[in-house]
């Protein structure tokens, strides 16, 4: 006997019980031929709170259009991510760790609410990547993480003539030495206008590249999907395989 390729949607979509689900899901561009495809659940963490997350809306159409040529139908949406490298250091702080269980959960209740038979989970930031994961374990289904990729370093010059690449690491090293009088405002400023030149995860070995590693490690990524930084167009093909 063939698989059922939808586990968990025929509650939604067959029987003129379901007319009025329907309805609405023939609003958000399903069809007559959509019926019999498993529906799978796109969850994106994207905003622009951080550089972390800018580039998981263009990974997610990437994802979706991989959807489609696999023969399901793909329905987006969205979760919340919380930024440690702006939010720490202060009151902010206390709300991190909460933001993960907050991303597990939204993701489970609509993956569970709307019954959809999979997902695609993009995640960019520290503790999205942990919260996309755990949504899957708890989940149960064909799933797949694909991350938004870290940043690529940037490039200063400093007052003394020195050139080299930078991260947010310096920038946090660059404080303490402005502090302690061994490192001018002025080359601090050079280096905090340069630690963050596009989109991406902070680039050192942080929660989200060190996650990204792990989850690739545990298979719920494709593999080599995690190294390539986010600007790499190569994730928008790895992001469509992942759909």
């Amino acid at each position: 006997m063939a698989k059922d390729m939808k586990p968990r949607s025929r509650v939604v979509t067959d029987g003129i019980e379901r007319a009025a689900a329907r309805g609405m899901l023939r609003a958000v561009g399903m069809g007559d031929e959509d019926w019999e495809k498993p529906q799978i659940g796109v969850a994106s963490s994207w905003n622009e709170v951080t550089p972390c997350n800018l580039s998981l809306d263009r990974l997610a159409d990437a994802a979706k259009e991989g959807v489609h040529a696999a023969k399901g139908y793909p329905l987006e949406f969205g979760t919340i991510s919380v930024s440690d490298g702006i939010s720490m250091g202060h009151e902010g702080m206390h709300f991190s760790l909460v933001s993960r269980e907050v991303i597990a959960d939204s993701v489970e209740t609509v993956m569970q609410a709307e019954r959809l038979d999979g997902s695609v989970l993009l995640a960019g930031c520290d503790k999205s990547l942990p919260g996309m994961l755990m949504a899957a374990a708890r989940l149960d289904l064909a799933s797949v993480f694909l991350y938004a990729g870290t940043i690529a370093p940037g490039w200063v010059k400093l007052t003394d003539g020195t050139e080299k690449e930078v991260t947010i690491i310096d920038a946090f090293e660059a404080v303490g030495a402005c502090k302690a009088g061994t490192m001018s405002l002025e080359d601090l400023d050079r280096i905090e206008r340069a630690i963050c030149p596009g989109e991406g995860a902070c680039g050192g070995m942080y929660t989200a590249n060190t996650m990204a590693c792990a989850a690739e490690a545990m298979g719920m990524s494709l593999p080599g999907s995690a190294s390539p930084p986010s600007a790499d167009r190569r994730r928008d093909n790895w992001a469509h395989r992942s759909g």
